[in-house]
């Protein structure tokens, strides 16, 4: 008998071979690498995140990331200039960062670069924090082009440090201002997140109506949007209802007054008697004084 040949199976259809390995049969399949494209490179090239210029961070500065600081805040806490005279001189290639010029904006360097002014090596300032009782009629401003009274001819004599005032009180608000040359601070005691508590003695031009207290007290829709207060209440020992105590936490730009003129009061006078913790005790109208250890301890932990 003639035996039976085997059908060979078409072309593309073979199983693929197994392998013995250990006790268990493992498949092994070869895959065809595709063909690289010619445009391959190219586009990879183009896909790849632009080089750090060559002084965003600085290579003497690697790892340490967490302290990297931008080189006009430097400058401006130095003493030499504010942050925008400072890009100026960044730009005009009069900074040098150990030894090289460095013109570009938004360098970053670290405490241990040395940076250079003309001849001078600049240095960090002594941190300040001074707390004023500021008078009627000043601006809280650093620099007035109308030549008006600021809050900083207060305290000019306070320290050779340049400081600047944290948030603002208008023209005619009295009361309790800090002014430091402290910049995390000053921005963790400015943020919104942080509801930092102030408390103001306010004197209106009539007395305030209970209904409209519980209006303030539930909560106010201004034209920036809805403002609610912390506590409201009024002035213990006062001779009439004109005299409220109110404490917010918000920072909105004349937040006060405009709570009250949106109900149809004028206020006469407002003093802000509390600021994050801090109270003016002892401290006269237009005098100013350091900060304590103590309470500089207790702001950094807000």
């Amino acid at each position: 008998m003639k035996k039976k040949e085997k059908r060979k199976p078409p072309a593309g259809s073979e199983k693929p071979k197994r392998k013995k390995h250990g006790d268990y049969s493992v498949f092994m399949v070869k895959k065809e690498k595709p063909l690289k494209k010619a445009g391959n490179r190219k586009k990879k090239a183009e896909n790849r995140p632009a080089k750090r210029s060559k002084y965003s961070i600085t290579s003497y500065s690697r790892g340490l990331s967490d302290e990297l600081v931008r080189l006009n805040k430097f400058i401006a806490n130095s003493g030499i200039c504010s942050r925008r005279e400072a890009d100026k001189l960044i730009e005009a290639g009069a900074v040098t960062v150990n030894g090289v010029v460095v013109r570009e904006l938004g360098t970053k360097i670290s405490p241990a670069d040395k940076v250079c002014y003309g001849d001078q090596t600049l240095k960090q300032e002594k941190l300040r924090y001074i707390l004023l009782n500021k008078p009627r009629g000043y601006i809280t401003t650093t620099d007035d082009p109308f030549d008006r009274k600021t809050v900083m001819q207060l305290i000019r004599k306070a320290c050779t440090e340049r400081v600047y005032p944290v948030g603002r009180l208008d023209r005619n608000t009295t009361g309790l201002l800090l002014l430091t040359n402290d910049g995390k601070m000053a921005k963790r005691l400015t943020h919104p997140k942080h509801e930092i508590k102030k408390l103001y003695h306010v004197f209106l031009d009539k007395a305030l109506t209970k209904k409209d207290m519980m209006r303030i007290a539930e909560g106010m829709e201004l034209e920036d949007g809805l403002l609610r207060v912390d506590k409201i209440a009024y002035v213990e020992g006062a001779e009439n209802r004109r005299e409220i105590g109110l404490e917010l936490h918000s920072g909105r730009n004349r937040i006060v007054r405009r709570l009250f003129e949106h109900l149809g009061y004028d206020v006469v006078r407002l003093d802000r008697v509390m600021f994050a913790g801090l109270t003016k005790k002892d401290l006269p109208r237009g005098k100013w004084r350091f900060l304590t250890e103590k309470e500089v301890g207790f702001l950094k932990m807000k």
